[in-house]
């Protein structure tokens, strides 16, 4: 015997909308990424995915995620010529994002020594700061970062 739960199956638009808020992907032209316009997209990201897919996001979690890619961009506007691309997703148990930056370098980045007196060059150092695991290959064409940023 079947019971009803009161509950409707969600239906196929729900469904899509639910994995649409799971994931993310913007690409730029040479030069045409800008630092605020990738905040600005995991701001929207993380609003989206708590009301969609009922993701809790800790304002600890939303800024790390902020500062994360914020530093990926701008090393990917700094170190590489020509587009760069973003893509964000949400982790199947809702409590990480995955930041990929990709980019037309097939330079893959090192993070320099801690030194206070060095203005600039402490962006990698933040990402592992802010981040469960960072983890950078090359592709055709380039390389992309990923990051995992804990929500």
């Amino acid at each position: 015997m079947i019971t009803s739960s009161g509950k409707k199956a969600p239906d196929q638009r729900e469904r899509s909308r639910a994995a649409a808020a799971l994931r993310y992907g913007a690409s730029w032209v040479t030069g045409a990424a800008r630092t605020a316009d990738a905040r600005r997209a995991v701001h929207a990201f993380l609003v989206r995915a708590a009301r969609v897919a009922q993701t809790r996001v800790t304002t600890r979690g939303a800024q790390d995620a902020q500062l994360v890619v914020s530093e990926l961009v701008a090393n990917a506007v700094r170190h590489a010529p020509g587009p760069c691309g973003l893509v964000l997703e949400l982790s199947a148990d809702r409590a990480r994002l995955d930041i990929t930056v990709w980019d037309t370098s097939p330079v893959l980045p090192r993070v320099n020594e801690r030194d206070g007196a060095r203005v600039g060059g402490h962006g990698l150092y933040l990402v592992q700061a802010c981040s469960r695991a960072v983890q950078a290959v090359t592709r055709p064409g380039g390389k992309q970062i990923t990051a995992q940023v804990a929500l």
